[in-house]
Order: structure tokens, then C-alpha cells, then sequence
């Protein structure tokens, strides 16, 4: 399969790069180019049906950082923290995120296109076409999410979604349309849906973590319906991954610390696949987990972060924590890796391994469902459980306590806010808080370098970022409203 095709679809919607061919050239298979004739192979390709885009910019943007002193600043990170446009198309950016994204879902069209016509064992060419469901589910619903409205279902039927490609690209030009939001969340379910019919994780041996298995296809499920707004969806796919035992999928902070001889072999730890917690790692091409550039937490703001508990207990994720800049504090999250681009240069491009999925991201999921459902003993036993493995000392989680921490005698938004403050804590530098801040309409105030401050108001329109400027300028797409 010429390696042309994979590529196609993303390199005409995001037109970064041009490219040329004729039929007699693309009837030929190039020497060092796979031929999908065999289960195995289009198993293969699916390893790069994982976007290696960031979209962490979005933390940026975010009430997790503030104006960090004595970084390198590059315009996406200035653009970002004033919720201007953003102009370039390098790594951690979002024409990044959308060319490798939907380089991805190529990858994931190319296999479905052929795998019911290949040979082998049926077993493995299901769990094969599971896995590209899902990837193309998941490339999607990120992007709808960042380029898109919140799913209202109100509104969704005629709000701007993005185009969903699910045919591989067999034209040199082929005009692309936005559907609306409500259409690509109907075309991202029906994928979820075929794809947990076929997912089976147990053909990829010892780099299980690095597919999409049964877990976190449900974890995947999870966020989906929670993003729709689908209560009892969200609390049955929850559920399911979670088991009778959901303690065993919350990452064990104290014992970790206890384990590591310094910080790299902490980190090393969290991001293991031995990790039940860790339910899908990615790897992907990013300079955001570089403390000297960009924004991050002040001093200040990460105490704020940490600090404040209903319980006056000392928070275990605060530490270890990299210094960043003059002023600034990074929790220690991420691992630093580079790749050269030959074996013997010393130029190439930093990565490392994200989590796209955790079992804290599932617990907390069916917490929000239980306290909108007003199941508020149920919320707090889920709850607990995080508590238990986050705070040094005892710690018990009662109403009491949250509507005298909140200053409320609502126990529904008691509970409420202590959710939206302990997801903060949980996924700080890991992109969740801006789909937090768009679900709930939270307003975001900056502090710039020179003291003054500007608000991003709860219905501001840049809360939808742009589409790439090459999409909008080639792609013909339409732009989202400013």
C-alpha cells in the first residue's frame, strides 16, 4: 500500500505540505512500503493511528498556569495565554494537532478498508478492525472537542462540528465539509460501538498499554458520554471498567513515592504500563513538558492548586515539582525523551509518553454522573477512594465538612465543586481542565508580565479555537465565528 495514501487525507485538509503523483506510480509498491495482505501488517500501520500531536497547549490557556518569568516564550505560547489566534503549525500547536490527528485517523481508514478481505485468523483481524474503530473515534472526538462547540443538545444539530473522514483518500483533490456537532458525535459513537465489539488486547503481548484494550475502550466510553452529557451511558461504561474493586485503578501516590530514588525514577514509575491506573499511553512529539518554556504554575498558584483542601492535609501530587523559570513550578509528570533523527546526529525532536487514559479520569467521570443525578452517598464512596491514595494522614470526606469548606448548604454543589477542585489537582499539565472549562462555562482571568489583566468570559467565542488557517485558506473550510 503506497504510503501516499496513509498520508493523503491529512496533508490535504491541513494543505501543509503539497504532494504529487500519478496512477501508474501509485499502482507500483515501493521497496521499503507495506502491503496490507496479512492481519500482522495492518496491525502494524495501526501503531501509527495514535496521533503523535499534543493538544497540552491547551493548558496554556488555562486557569493552571500564570505569566511564567524566565522562559522561552515562543508565539504559540503568548498567543495562547492571551486567547489570541494561534499562527504556526509546529509541535504544540493546534495546526499540529489537526494534520496529525487526521494523519492518524488515515492510517486507521486504510486498515478498515481492506482488513474483512484479508486471510489469517478471524480472531485477530476483529480484535484488528476493533482497535481501528477506535482510534478513528478518538482522533475525531479530540478534535471536535477543541475545534468545536461543547456538545449541547440544543444546539449541537446545527453548531459547526469538523469534517469525519472514514474512507481512505483515493483522490489527489477532494473537497472536505464541516458537519455539525451532533453528526460527528453520532459517526464517533457508532465507531465506539463497533469498535468494543471487537477490541481485544490480549495479540499485543508486552505493548498492550500502547493499543487500545477492553479498559480503556471503556475509559474511552466513559468520556464520550459524559462529554454528551449522557448520565446513565457514562455511569454503565464506568462501571463496567471499574469492576467490583475500583481501588486497584487508582494510582497509589504514597507507595510510588516511597519506591523512587530520584525524581526521573518517579516519574518513570507513574507512567509505567505496569501501572493498573495507566490504561493508555501514547507517544507523542511535544516540547510542553520542558520547564524552561512556556507557561506554567506560579509559586503561588500551584500552593493555591495543592494546598487547599477541606482536610488541611498535605496533598502527595504537589511533590517532587521541577522549578520553572523565576517564578514558576511544574509537577513532575512527564519523562524526557529525544529522538535523533539518524543514529549518528544530534539534532531530533523531543517526546515523551502521555497518558491518554487513567482510571482516576473513569472514577471521577462517574462521580460527576452520580452528583448530577444527585446520588451524593455514591459520589463520596468514589470519592474516597481517591482521597485514601492522594493525602498524607486520615482523611474522611463527609457533606458537613464540604459545606463548611464551600460556604454552601447546597450539598449537590458542595460536591460539585469539590469534584471540579480535585480534577484540577489530578490532571494539571494534562490538557482535561480546558474540556472542564468549556463544559461548565468557567471564566479564566491572566495576569500579563506587565500586571494587567484580561478575562476570557464563560461564553467567550475563542473558547472554540480556529481552525488552521491553511484548512480555512485551501481546505475551503469555514472558520468558527469571532
Amino acid at each position: 500500500m503506497p504510503q501516499l495514501l496513509v498520508n493523503k487525507i491529512a496533508l490535504l485538509i491541513s494543505a501543509m505540505v503539497l504532494i504529487s503523483g500519478c496512477d501508474n506510480y501509485l499502482s507500483e509498491n515501493p521497496d521499503n512500503r507495506v502491503e496490507l495482505n496479512t492481519p500482522e501488517k495492518a496491525a502494524q500501520l495501526l501503531t501509527n493511528a495514535y496521533g503523535s500531536g499534543s493538544y497540552t497547549f491547551t493548558e496554556w490557556m488555562s486557569d493552571n498556569v500564570a505569566y511564567t518569568f524566565g522562559t522561552q516564550k515562543l508565539p504559540e505560547h503568548l498567543q495562547a495565554f492571551t486567547w489570541d489566534d494561534f499562527t504556526g503549525i509546529d509541535q504544540d500547536t493546534p495546526s499540529s494537532f489537526w494534520m496529525t490527528s487526521y494523519e492518524a485517523i488515515a492510517h486507521a481508514n486504510e486498515v478498515l478498508a481492506v482488513i474483512d478481505n484479508l486471510g489469517g485468523e478471524r480472531a485477530l483481524r476483529n480484535a484488528v478492525k476493533g482497535e481501528a474503530y477506535l482510534t478513528r473515534a478518538y482522533g475525531h472526538f479530540m478534535l471536535v472537542n477543541i475545534f468545536a462547540k461543547q456538545y449541547d443538545g440544543t444546539t449541537a444539530s446545527s453548531d459547526l462540528g469538523i469534517p469525519y473522514v472514514d474512507e481512505p483518500e483515493t483522490e489527489f483533490i477532494k473537497t472536505y465539509s464541516r458537519l455539525s456537532v451532533a453528526d460527528v458525535y453520532d459517526k464517533i459513537e457508532s465507531d465506539i460501538e463497533k469498535g468494543l465489539d471487537f477490541v481485544d488486547g490480549g495479540y499485543y503481548a508486552n505493548s498492550g498499554k500502547y493499543h487500545f484494550t477492553r479498559n480503556s475502550a471503556l475509559a474511552f466510553a466513559s468520556r464520550f458520554y459524559l462529554f454528551k452529557g449522557d448520565l446513565d451511558k457514562c455511569i454503565a461504561f464506568s462501571s463496567e471498567m471499574l469492576g467490583a474493586d475500583p481501588n486497584i485503578y487508582v494510582k497509589d501516590i504514597p507507595a510510588l513515592l516511597q519506591q523512587k530514588i530520584n525524581t526521573e525514577d518517579y516519574i518513570r514509575l507513574y507512567h509505567s504500563p505496569n501501572d493498573d491506573s495507566n490504561l493508555l499511553l501514547i507517544r507523542q512529539i511535544s516540547n510542553f513538558h520542558l520547564p524552561s518554556l512556556g507557561h506554567w504554575p506560579s509559586r503561588g498558584l500551584y500552593s493555591a492548586i495543592f494546598e487547599s483542601n477541606p482536610f488541611g492535609l498535605i496533598d502527595e501530587r504537589q511533590d517532587p515539582a521541577w522549578v520553572a523559570g523565576e517564578n514558576g513550578l511544574a509537577a513532575t509528570k512527564y519523562e524526557f525523551l529525544f529522538e535523533r533523527s539518524s543514529l549518528t546526529s544530534n539534532v531530533g525532536l523531543n517526546y515523551t509518553i502521555f497518558l491518554g487514559f487513567r482510571g482516576e479520569e473513569v472514577l471521577l467521570n462517574r462521580v460527576e454522573c452520580y452528583i448530577q443525578k444527585n446520588q451524593l452517598t455514591l459520589a463520596l464512596a468514589d470519592l474516597q477512594l481517591l482521597i485514601n491514595k492522594r493525602y498524607r494522614g486520615s482523611a474522611t470526606l463527609t457533606l458537613p465538612l464540604l459545606r463548611s469548606y464551600y460556604g454552601t448548604n447546597n450539598d449537590q454543589l458542595a460536591a460539585f465543586y469539590y469534584l471540579i477542585d480535585e480534577r484540577q489537582r489530578e490532571f494539571i499539565h494534562e490538557g482535561l481542565r480546558w474540556f472542564e472549562i468549556k463544559r461548565f462555562g468557567f471564566p479564566i482571568t491572566h495576569i500579563l508580565d506587565d500586571g494587567s489583566r484580561i478575562t476570557l468570559a464563560a461564553d467567550d467565542k475563542r473558547k472554540v479555537i480556529q481552525i488552521p488557517q491553511a484548512a480555512l485558506d485551501v481546505g475551503g473550510l469555514e472558520p468558527n465565528p469571532r
